[in-house]
């Protein structure tokens, strides 16, 4: 039974405000609280460790899964292993994410790892929200693991945000492109009071033809702080771009490192970084339209993460 509370949660971190349609898993302190498969898509329980095997048909189009967890028991702490296997020739959207509600004193934490495994010409939408609340002394701790694996000519595209509520995090992805395989990857990501978050990408472009764009915006408030890490490898004539924008406040701390390494002649990669206050001039430019300065701060954060 999913109770009020979780409701909540799974309408942040999955825009659900009933079971969704199609195959979803709903996982919620710990444990499956609700599950449906349809005639393309397969959803197992591991019997060696916590998690689940989405097995996606050959050729399946137009089709989602949803597996958000919820946590809701103060002092829970678990690691869930999802492993999604996509044939080839799909079009399909997953919808993940974690909302940890916490009032107690003991620290929640949920580490989730998902590996994908796509097949040849398929497409991949992943969405992936974080979210924390509840006013206990015990932390929301969540370390998200991605890793990816695309076969010749799959196509990933990855939405992945912090919203807010969560206390440290570590957030990381690997992936590996065979020929002609494309990622692209959108970060955002808000930390304020004493919250740290540190994400770590590593792309690795094993096949001719193959490219990476990955972009993070992050907004760092209060006394937060990020470190943000980033690797492309050119292992064959390919394409990588990395970029990381940071808005920097209060009294917030926001260290950025890029690395590159081109091991083929016809390797083309770039990184860009950049971190900075809010302008002035749109801070005046908002305020003159009738808005306080707080509320045009949360205007252009806003605009900025979105």
């Amino acid at each position: 039974m999913i109770d009020q509370i979780q409701m909540d949660m799974l309408k942040a971190v999955a825009d659900l405000d009933s079971l969704p349609v199609g195959a979803y898993n709903i996982r919620a302190n710990g444990q499956s609280a609700a599950r449906n498969t349809t005639a393309n898509i397969d959803i197992v329980t591991k019997t060696d460790k916590p998690g689940i095997d989405i097995i996606i048909k050959p050729g399946t189009k137009k089709e989602s899964v949803h597996i958000p967890v919820v946590l809701s028991q103060s002092g829970l702490k678990e690691n869930v292993y999802n492993d999604f296997f996509i044939g080839e020739d799909c079009d399909v959207v997953i919808i993940a994410g974690c909302g940890i509600h916490n009032c107690g004193a003991g620290d929640s934490e949920h580490d989730g790892i998902h590996s994908f495994f796509v097949g040849k010409n398929s497409k991949v939408r992943y969405v992936e929200k974080h979210y924390g609340d509840g006013d206990g002394a015990g932390k929301r701790l969540m370390n998200p693991t991605t890793v990816v694996e695309l076969a010749e000519g799959a196509e990933m595209q990855m939405e992945t945000t912090q919203i807010g509520g969560v206390d440290d995090t570590l957030r990381k992805t690997t992936a590996k492109l065979a020929e002609g395989a494309k990622l692209i990857i959108r970060e955002a990501l808000l930390t304020e009071g004493d919250q740290h978050a540190e994400t770590d990408f590593t792309v690795t472009l094993d096949g001719a033809g193959s490219s990476a764009d990955v972009v993070s915006r992050t907004v760092a408030k209060g006394h937060s702080t990020q470190h943000y890490a980033s690797r492309v490898i050119g292992n064959a004539p390919c394409a990588g771009h990395t970029e990381c924008d940071s808005i920097i406040m209060d009294d917030a701390k926001v260290t950025a490192v890029p690395e590159l390494t081109a091991n083929d002649l016809d390797a083309s990669l770039i990184h860009e970084a950049a971190i900075g206050k809010i302008a002035g001039e749109q801070l005046i430019k908002l305020m003159t339209l009738g808005l306080t300065e707080q509320e045009a701060e949360e205007q252009i954060i806003s605009g900025f993460l979105r």
